[in-house]
């Protein structure tokens, strides 16, 4: 059923929203605090660019809060229940509501607790009661649970990676919401869960057997009963029994859903053994060589393991090490988190030339440093000393040194920098696949299986407790699809 925009004319509903989104990888040993999350509420919320959609529709969106951090490792869990209780008393205020948007993310780890989502939703149930509805937007990396499904009616999770259907999702999550308030509708949530892990990066929908499998899902939609359909691909970096793809179904007649959702469950669990990274892959000495001897430009070279957008520290300089000790020229490497030595750098100012220690400062333990002469040639002005970024020289390479964790995934990244990419024989991110602005440009496009906290070697990841076995961790597994309806199903 396609849904769109309500125009609710009498006896508007009230609806709030609130959330929270951040991905954690549970092999990483630094923690999410405070500090780390955007934690947005009242004007502020309701003015940012990010809900801005929410105006166009004609009942009001009342705003709880929604934090948001970069992917990392655990939760602190004060930080965790600090931002949850902010949550709660926002929807207090708020009360009676009728209906209520979870923008999340779906891969959250608090640390001493499973399903960090379903945490938040099942507060959420408890203070606004049975009758209101809430509709989940979620990530295509986002893990689901018995407890996440029991909780909430409807939801509705990416379709794209890399991700450039944020907003049309949220909007379809939204849109659910007002149709079922103005229709009295109470719709049922289907999940079949598929016992199948794998890293984004090996499940792109820009490539097979993704593209094939997402692109008949807006066509799903518009069947009679079903109002949204999603499938997920999880997130495998996370030790948690909920960490699986699956497909969820929301909709008015559960027959058809149960029917969608088992055939997509055995669908992508045929597909298992097809999905395979979309670029050349390597070692970081083979991808880094490949670059060197490319008779075209910009090679981009992806250090994968430490890539901060899918929880890795951003502080390992590994593929540093190997660019100077190989004598690579003509290199952009954007960029390593290390604030001591960006500090050293402003401290110094440009056109000093100094010697730095680079890299391991956020996790000691997890990587080696770099100790190289570095000369300064560009400090992009901040107030802020977190904001800060140094542009160093070091030999061959172009060096950008940032205070905290933060992806250089767009051109703009480098613009305002100084910095133009396209001119560089060499182009090095912390990424996995290549963002939707450097893939075009990227001649050839090269990813080194780096060592990290996503390390995208995942058969050989450290031992789990709790993850239930799946493929491909269990070559030989056998898998029957089963649907499960929501509690909340209608009687």
């Amino acid at each position: 059923m396609a849904v769109k925009p309500s125009l609710l004319a009498s006896m508007q509903p009230r609806v709030a929203f609130g959330g929270i989104g951040i991905e954690s990888s549970t092999y990483s040993r630094i923690r999410a605090r405070m500090q780390d999350f955007s934690v947005l509420s009242g004007t502020a919320l309701t003015e940012s660019q990010r809900f801005a959609f929410l105006k166009k529709y004609a009942v009001p969106f009342l705003p709880t809060t929604v934090a948001a951090a970069t992917p990392g490792g655990p939760v602190d869990r004060a930080t965790y229940a600090a931002i949850k209780q902010q949550f709660l008393d926002g929807l207090k205020a708020l009360l009676p509501l009728d209906g209520l948007f979870l923008p999340m993310h779906g891969a959250m780890f608090v640390d001493g607790m499973q399903d960090a989502e379903g945490d938040w939703m099942e507060a959420a149930r408890k203070v606004v009661g049975p009758d209101c509805l809430l509709s989940a937007s979620y990530d295509l990396h986002g893990n689901v649970s018995k407890r996440v499904i029991d909780n909430i009616d409807m939801l509705s999770a990416f379709r794209t990676a890399p991700h450039i259907d944020r907003e049309e999702t949220m909007q379809r999550a939204c849109a659910m919401l007002l149709h079922c308030l103005e229709q009295h509708i109470r719709p049922t949530l289907v999940w079949a869960p598929i016992p199948v892990l794998m890293p984004g990066e090996r499940s792109s929908t820009t490539w097979q057997p993704g593209e094939r499998l997402w692109a008949q899902l807006p066509k799903l939609n518009e069947e009679p009963g079903i109002l949204d359909v999603s499938m997920l691909v999880g997130y495998v970096w996370a030790d948690e029994p909920r960490s699986t793809a699956c497909a969820v179904v929301t909709g008015t007649a559960v027959a058809s859903e149960k029917k969608i959702a088992l055939s997509l469950a055995q669908q992508y669990w045929d597909a298992r053994r097809e999905f395979q990274f979309g670029t050349e892959t390597g070692t970081i000495d083979e991808c880094i060589e490949k670059a060197m001897k490319a008779k075209t430009q910009p090679a981009i070279l992806a250090d994968s393991g430490d890539n901060p957008t899918g929880g890795g520290t951003s502080d390992r300089a590994e593929v540093l090490q190997e660019l100077l000790r190989l004598k690579a020229k003509n290199v952009v490497f954007a960029g390593i988190t290390d604030r001591p030595a960006a500090d050293k750098c402003y401290a110094a100012g440009v056109g000093a030339t100094l010697r730095l220690s680079i890299g391991a400062t956020l996790d000691p333990l997890g990587s080696t440093p770099v100790h190289a002469v570095a000369k300064v040639v560009f400090l992009l002005p901040a107030k802020d000393e977190m904001d800060r970024e140094a542009v160093v020289q070091i030999e061959g390479v172009t060096l950008v040194l940032c205070a905290k964790r933060r992806p250089y995934h767009d051109i703009v990244d480098f613009t305002r920098l100084g910095l133009q990419p396209q001119y560089f024989k060499i182009i090095v991110v912390k990424s996995g696949y290549l963002s939707p602005e450097l893939a075009p440009i990227a001649n050839p496009s090269l990813m080194a299986l780096s060592d990290g906290s996503i390390n995208q070697d995942i058969v050989h990841l450290p031992p789990n407790k709790y993850r239930v076995p799946s493929y491909p961790f269990v070559e030989d597994l056998t898998f029957t699809p089963k649907a499960f309806v929501s509690a909340r199903a209608p009687a």
